[in-house]
């Protein structure tokens, strides 16, 4: 029996989390629950599964709901609370789900407490490579890839899948391609946050949907799986792939290459990582290649997705300019979410501020946050010279 803190339950993989889990109640029991703003789904799903604990974001969400939860469920607050759950004895298994850099402190504590650590928070690993793997070497942890491309990665290097080693060429992550990637450019200025959020393919949160559609997503990837499979960003390829079947390949020495496919579903992967390394099932539908005909690949065009050209910048310039990236994109996503940023801009705010970024090594955290707000700072300058009325 695992117990399992979910830090950020009531996000797409949060939820996706809690469906594998309830088809294993020999299993899993879940010991944590946390969510920022969506509190009645958090409700919800505290009275479905009796969580021990329960993270909100303010005193007043804990007052607002407390009344609502099943009676032993203790409610926590804030950013010392979701550090307190993912360190809590009773949780073997953390899944860190939590969008942006508010996950990294939480995943931080679940690596230092030695937990089987779930990753589905990429900007972790992107903002401190260095110290977070540290971190989970020092702590006895074992870090498990939850986001599909790195889990399917995962799957297909030989050995337990913890590197790359020898005989591996190259790592090639898919992606989508978003629902931008036969758009003239011409119009790219016209795009409105509600089509940014309509992905073809996968159901995600309106940050990640815009990451998704400017292949931000697959920069910080990129940056990612340098750092869990200790490879060079030389050696990560990406490739358009808009059925979301494959989800990534490993090519090796010998010219073979290993491909995981599945359906678009995050079960898939949850289920993996949650059995590991024993396969349990995850109520996803069976894959049906005959009826899917044909999977398709392509090239990125970085006139499109200037994304991936910064995020590779990034990598090459390491350091602390990875987190730096991650700052500028976050304050750019969220202006344009509000209506202040056109959709092209978004880019164009990142690189300003990668542009003038003197790169420095942080060998502790609060460098790494330090950076992380500096860089936010220069982000918020540069809005002034892209920003529209809103």
């Amino acid at each position: 029996m695992q117990g399992v803190a979910i830090l950020g339950s009531t996000g797409s993989v949060g939820s996706s989390a809690l469906a594998v889990i309830a088809r294993h109640p020999e299993r899993f029991r879940v010991v944590a629950l946390s969510g920022q703003r969506r509190l009645d789904v958090l409700v919800e799903q505290s009275r479905a599964f009796h969580p021990d604990l329960v993270v909100v974001p303010t005193p007043a969400a804990a007052r607002e709901i407390a009344p609502a939860l099943p009676p032993a469920t203790r409610v926590l607050v804030g950013p010392a609370g979701l550090e307190e759950a993912a360190g809590d004895p009773r949780a073997t298994t953390v899944i860190a789900a939590i969008v942006g850099a508010a996950g990294l402190l939480p995943a931080l504590a679940a690596a230092r407490a030695g937990k089987r650590l779930l990753l589905a928070n990429k900007e972790a690993l992107v903002m401190s490579g260095r110290l977070f793997m540290e971190a989970v070497a020092r702590g006895g942890a074992t870090l498990l890839p939850l986001d599909s491309e790195h889990n399917a990665i995962f799957q297909c290097l030989p050995g337990d899948g913890r590197g790359a080693g020898s005989g591996v060429s190259r790592l090639i992550l898919s992606a989508s391609g978003g629902p931008f990637r036969s758009l003239p450019l011409d119009r790219f200025d016209t795009i409105t946050p509600d089509q940014a959020c309509a992905h073809p393919t996968w159901r995600m949160g309106r940050k990640i949907s815009v990451d998704s559609a400017t292949m931000m997503n697959k920069g910080l990837e990129l940056i990612e799986a340098c750092w869990l499979f200790g490879v060079e960003q030389r050696q990560v390829d990406i490739l358009i792939h808009p059925q979301s079947i494959v989800h990534s390949l490993v090519e090796y020495a010998d010219g073979s290459v290993l491909a995981q496919l599945g359906n678009p579903d995050m079960r898939t992967p949850i289920a993996h990582a949650l059995g590991w390394p024993v396969r349990i099932e995850s109520g996803v539908e069976r894959l049906d290649l005959a009826r899917i005909a044909r999977l398709e690949f392509s090239e990125p065009d970085l006139r499109r997705f200037p994304a991936l050209h910064l995020a590779r910048e990034a990598a090459a310039a390491g350091g602390d300019t990875p987190a730096a990236l991650n700052a500028a994109n976050e304050i750019a996503v969220a202006a344009f979410l509000a209506g202040a940023l056109p959709f092209p801009r978004i880019a164009a705010v990142v690189a300003e501020v990668l542009e003038g970024w003197s790169p420095a090594e942080p060998d502790t955290i609060e460098a790494v946050q330090a950076s992380d707000a500096r860089a936010r700072r220069l982000a918020q300058q540069a809005l002034g010279r892209y920003a529209v009325e809103v």
